[in-house]
């Protein structure tokens, strides 16, 4: 009896509007995927590129970012300044072998509780197709114990 593989989920998100989304997800008992761990922060634009590195090496399957739509940032344009960083990030990932469709990139009001719940199950579903993602934590393993040369 060979137990299905459940991805795990990094979800790095903003306070006022994708927390709360996920919030009322919860609070209108929306069903969505057990799979994610949120990681509430005061908003996108403070998302380090090293969090979603870290996430991986740690053992997720898939990171979320999500905040506040463009245009509505509560601190003005730190979801405007994430966009720009994820745009440059996202060639880095290629780089090193990171594909595309393991980090997923959405704004989501406070409001859309339902599209927090249809992209979280989603991702689900994508990242069980594409299953475990082993070779981010050997490539680091590698380079933080280079074998002798």
């Amino acid at each position: 009896m060979t137990k299905e593989f459940e991805p795990k989920i990094v979800a790095f998100v903003c306070t006022y509007c994708t927390y709360a989304g996920a919030d009322l997800a919860g609070t209108s008992r929306l069903k969505y995927a057990p799979n994610v761990r949120i990681v509430k922060l005061p908003c996108t634009g403070r998302i380090s590129p090293m969090f979603i590195l870290k996430a991986l090496q740690k053992g997720a399957d898939g990171v979320l970012i999500s905040g506040c739509h463009p245009g509505d940032c509560h601190f003005t344009s730190g979801n405007l300044h994430a966009r720009r960083r994820w745009t440059v990030f996202r060639s880095l990932l290629n780089f090193v072998g990171i594909p595309d469709e393991r980090i997923w990139v959405s704004w989501i009001s406070a409001a859309e509780g339902n599209k927090f719940a249809e992209i979280i199950n989603e991702m689900t579903e994508k990242l069980k197709t594409l299953g475990p993602f082993e070779p981010y934590k050997t490539l680091i393993r590698d380079i933080e114990s280079p074998a002798e040369i």
